[in-house]
């Protein structure tokens, strides 16, 4: 979405001057960064952890799932693919045909990865609302509370701290409440082999291929059977929502009983998220996002150097040089000046759009769902929880004190 802010002239002419500066300073920084320039031209690598990018069907929707049975009995392309898993992983074929004559299609899990004719237009404000809800703030200190030990635990072996373990488990699944009601056997098997004609078909059916392919090898080791599993429309699966591919890569078992459980296990479930962050490059103590200001020359500077690009590549030098200035008082701006950040850029139709600087966290976040909105939801819920438990803990203080000062009065 493209926004025109009432500028002066003189402002106009420093937009102008910095859309050419930092065409330059890019040019530079890919020269001068071997992991920036190998990606040029690139497609982004295929990621295999989560069920995102996907649209957000709203927590706690259910659907009257439209099923087809025995469309992948005796189907070649089906059967080519049971051949392999036999010939890699040593499956009996007999019981994958089986198993894939009690697969149904899911028309669906179609319907809902299936892009809108008309997209909906981006609503940050409309987004921001729908996952910042006092049931999920609630939600989330009661999570807390019961999980102190182990989110405290996690941090220190993982360096990700509780409140975006917390954000995360809150934004998928309002921690465990809803993680869908889709079988993954089906929800795999029709989006690897009936993926609908769009412009990435290619890719996104070689990505829920591989799902499939380590949904039946997680099924089959855990002595899972994989006719029973439920998750999301897309097969994400649990409190966490991982995918297959997410589940055999980064899933831990947090309780000490060996077995992965993200369905039930809390433990496992936080463990597993913290494992997937730090797996993905979170560095532990640093922040997610900075401000900016609010002024017309700072948010036509972040307007310019928006891009939409989640991995951080401007320096923050860069961006204050040409006029940009931050709202966090508490940011040695000297020591940061090479720090690399991307500018997010959060569209509200009907008001001005909202910028932040993500730093190396915050791609992480990414990671996990691609969206902006996502990554920068998650961390203000889990900033809204721990700041309504620290409230909480002071009130209950001044209470318990006043309490013992009256019995003492006494």
């Amino acid at each position: 979405m493209t926004v025109k802010l009432a500028l002066s002239a003189r402002n106009r002419l420093r937009i102008s001057t910095l859309a050419t500066a930092l065409a330059v300073a890019s040019c530079m920084i890919m020269a001068t960064s071997p992991a920036v320039a190998q990606s040029v031209g690139k497609k982004p690598p295929v990621l295999v952890a989560q069920s995102q990018p996907q649209p957000a069907a709203q927590q706690g929707q259910t659907f009257e799932e439209e099923i087809i049975p025995q469309r992948y009995a005796n189907n070649p392309d089906v059967n080519v693919f049971i051949d392999d898993m036999v010939a890699r992983y040593d499956f009996d074929p007999a019981t994958l045909h089986a198993l894939f004559a009690s697969a149904s299609y899911s028309a669906t899990a179609v319907k809902l990865v299936t892009p809108s004719a008309s997209p909906t237009v981006k609503n940050w404000r409309v987004y921001q609302s729908r996952f910042l809800d006092p049931v999920r703030i609630n939600a989330g200190v009661r999570f807390w509370r019961a999980n102190q030990a182990t989110l405290q635990r996690a941090y220190e072996e993982f360096g990700v701290p509780p409140e975006v373990i917390v954000g995360i488990l809150g934004v998928e699944t309002i921690y465990g409440r809803f993680m869908g009601n889709f079988r993954v056997l089906d929800a795999l098997t029709t989006l690897s082999f009936d993926y609908p004609a769009t412009a990435n078909r290619g890719d996104r059916q070689a990505t829920f291929r591989k799902n499939l392919e380590d949904y039946l090898v997680w099924t089959r080791d855990s002595q899972i059977d994989p006719t029973t599993v439920l998750g999301s429309y897309t097969g994400a699966i649990g409190i966490p929502q991982f995918l297959p591919s997410s589940i055999v890569k980064y899933a831990v078992s947090y309780d000490g009983n060996k077995q992965i459980d993200l369905r039930t296990n809390q433990a496992d479930a936080i463990g597993s998220v913290a494992n997937y962050l730090r797996q993905n490059g979170w560095e532990s103590g640093r922040p997610v996002v900075w401000k900016i200001g609010s002024d017309a020359g700072s948010l036509g500077v972040a307007q310019a150097a928006a891009d939409g690009q989640p991995e951080p590549r401007w320096p923050l030098s860069q961006l204050l040089r040409a006029g940009l200035l931050l709202n966090q008082p508490d940011v040695d701006v000297a020591a940061e000046a090479g720090t690399p950040v991307t500018v997010v850029d959060l569209p509200s139709p009907g008001r001005g759009t909202e910028f932040v600087l993500g730093l190396k966290n915050f791609y992480v976040l990414t990671r996990y769902n691609r969206s902006f909105f996502y990554a920068l939801a998650v961390y203000q819920l889990g900033q809204r929880v721990k700041e309504q438990m620290q409230a909480s803990d002071a009130a209950n203080a001044i209470s318990n004190g006043a309490s013992s000062s009256g019995g003492a009065s006494q």
